[in-house]
């Protein structure tokens, strides 16, 4: 670590302990599928401990992490949550600005669902159909190896399996964890079922990264913020349209949308948890240390988060839709926590 980036930190340590008493809460930012996880924990932590309720905000997961990387201090949140696991460039800018200290802690396990009203066509997608929906070039109808502009406007065109109807997805923009798992795990995983295209990465993995992962901006994807609640609400305006979010948003709302199937397999808490739906990712927050012993309640709150009684199997966060860890898994995160181990990637 260079001088000033140095001095930046200890000055950042000194405010905050100047200023300890201008904020006796934790402040938590990040994912919106994280949130409604956290603030249950939140209120828990506020009700049955001597420490205030912390807050938490949902700004996604790459605005959360953003904001925790830009210092150490009483200006900075604490705690980020994560829809995907930090990656190296943000640990980068963390140290760059005196976050040099990080603790990762893994919550559980989500799917992600496409879902769409109760009342409209049921949906059984593969995870080619959703590449050819939504991504920006696919390959041409004439079968060559070469790509196009997408020309596909309803489902049918895609797969004559499918409703004939407008493609029309309510997801979640470029700052979300779960855009950035959705383009990983369902445009790619549907983007590499393509021969030509998956033989790219090897040639080109930046070129094969921009076929796989571009998303269509005509019009078709519509980017609907990071409030999952109000793409439920616009599908049950729009019984036509589908929605991207994660499965405790399903699960909560399950008597106003239904999830698509996709490979054959509904997006459901025995199916994500073992491993069948293909469109799964783990969830994180993560924790500046430096605040630890500085704001009040920190430890005692990453207790209650990694307690058997908020993350087990029978834990209140599974009423909430969260697929827990394996015991073994839960162990070794609660342990991690204990011993405030740093962040390794």
């Amino acid at each position: 670590m260079n001088k000033s980036v140095l001095l930046a930190a200890v000055v950042g340590c000194l405010a905050v302990s100047a200023h300890a008493a201008e904020r006796d809460y934790i402040s938590i930012v990040g994912s919106s599928t994280v949130y409604p996880f956290s603030t249950v924990v939140a209120e828990q932590f506020g009700k049955t401990s001597d420490f205030k309720t912390p807050k938490v905000e949902s700004t996604g997961s790459g605005g959360g992490l953003k904001l925790f990387c830009s210092g150490v201090g009483m200006q900075h949140p604490d705690i980020t949550n994560a829809s995907r696991r930090i990656k190296a460039s943000e640990v980068k800018t963390c140290a760059e600005n005196g976050v040099d200290k990080i603790l990762e802690v893994k919550v559980g396990y989500d799917g992600i669902t496409m879902a769409n009203a109760t009342g409209a066509v049921a949906f059984n997608l593969e995870l080619k159909d959703i590449y050819l929906a939504l991504a920006k070039e696919v390959p041409a109808t004439d079968g060559s190896e070469t790509l196009v502009e997408n020309p596909y406007k309803t489902w049918k065109q895609v797969n004559p399996s499918l409703p004939d109807s407008k493609i029309e997805v309510l997801g979640p923009p470029p700052t979300s964890g779960t855009r950035d798992a959705f383009v990983e795990l369902a445009m790619e995983g549907g983007c590499k079922t393509i021969p030509w295209i998956k033989a790219m990465k090897k040639k080109d993995k930046s070129h094969y990264k921009a076929v796989c992962h571009t998303v269509r901006e005509d019009g078709a994807y519509v980017e609907a913020g990071e409030n999952d609640n109000l793409i439920v609400q616009k599908l049950n305006v729009n019984p036509n349209a589908l929605g991207i979010f994660g499965f405790s948003f399903l699960d909560q709302n399950n008597d106003k949308v239904k999830g698509a199937s996709i490979g054959g397999v509904p997006p459901e808490f025995e199916s994500i948890a073992d491993g069948k739906y293909p469109v799964s990712r783990s969830l994180y927050f993560y924790v500046k240390k430096a605040h630890i012993g500085i704001i009040p309640g920190i430890e005692e709150y990453l207790a209650e988060f990694s307690s058997d009684k908020a993350v087990g199997d029978e834990g209140y966060l599974t009423e909430k839709g969260l697929i827990p860890m394996p015991a073994a898994e839960r162990k070794q995160f609660a342990d991690d926590i204990k011993n405030l181990k740093d962040l390794s990637l």
